[in-house]
């Protein structure tokens, strides 16, 4: 049998407030008759509450003296050691109740990349006077003598102050190069692709003084320009000047775009005139 106090001891370590035995104890004081009404379950003590706080002494016991001549201090000490073989460390505790609380994360996805899809258009370089056309070729074949497309171009040629008989220089570029394939054919390989091609037929002629971009996939794919560029002069690395116009297309179905592009003309063509005089 254990003495009284250190039953105390073990019973307000498992927090238990009042209990009653089924037999007499030997050296255990009288049960008080309120302690035989029922009483309601204590409340759980909160996680970050101190030890101190949990380990106060029973109901039952908070009058009582000690007995067997223990003094306080002893009793807190057995309370103390008590609690520590019973209940495991409170910030052990605490985290594996976080840990619970929260779900597991699911490993991060790789975020699927999207192909861009390669551009199609179809160029042809030509060669007029000490001037070279870069011409976007509205059915993707190459500009015939009848074709409204070709004639408004020999009209902007004489307009210009040059021969209105272009020669093709090698075949159209047409693309994307292959119909499959693991190639890369996006607008930057386009872009490349176009500058070398031109970069290389025009080094193989004379000398030329400036270079038309006729139509927005010449003006994206050569100049690396868009739209808001019309009708400006542009300078390109290993290419020199440039210049950039619409499409032949796009001035025969928005004829109000010839004043501005003849606007412009009137300031670029100094640069071939000056040379044919």
């Amino acid at each position: 049998m254990i003495s009284e106090l250190r039953r105390r001891a073990y019973l307000s370590a498992m927090q238990v407030a009042s209990w009653l035995p089924r037999v007499e104890l030997p050296f255990a004081a009288p049960s008080r008759p309120e302690l035989l009404q029922p009483m309601p379950e204590p409340e759980a003590p909160a996680v970050n509450e101190p030890v101190a706080a949990t380990a106060r002494p029973s109901a039952g016991a908070t009058n009582d003296s000690p007995a067997n001549g223990e003094n306080p201090q002893g009793r807190a000490s057995v309370i103390a050691e008590v609690r520590a073989k019973i209940e495991p460390p409170k910030p052990a505790a605490a985290l594996r109740e976080v840990a619970a609380e929260q779900p597991e994360e699911s490993p991060a996805k790789p975020e699927r990349v999207v192909p861009v899809p390669p551009p199609r258009f179809a160029l042809q370089l030509m060669r007029v006077g000490t001037c070279a056309v870069l011409v976007e070729l509205p059915t993707g074949e190459p500009l015939q003598g009848r074709d409204p497309a070709f004639l408004l171009l020999k009209d902007m040629l004489r307009a210009a102050g040059l021969q209105d008989t272009p020669k093709p220089i090698g075949e159209p570029v047409r693309w994307p190069l292959l119909a499959r394939g693991q190639l890369d054919q996006g607008p930057q390989a386009a872009l490349d692709y176009v500058q070398t091609f031109v970069t290389a037929r025009l080094e193989e002629q004379e000398p030329c003084i400036c270079l038309w971009l006729v139509g927005l996939p010449a003006m994206r794919f050569c100049g690396d320009v868009n739209e808001d560029h019309y009708n400006r002069e542009l300078q390109i690395e290993g290419l020199g000047a440039a210049w950039a116009l619409p499409g032949l297309e796009l001035l025969m179905e928005e004829p109000e775009r010839k004043r501005e592009l003849w606007h412009a003309m009137q300031r670029v063509r100094q640069r071939w005139m000056s040379q044919t005089e």
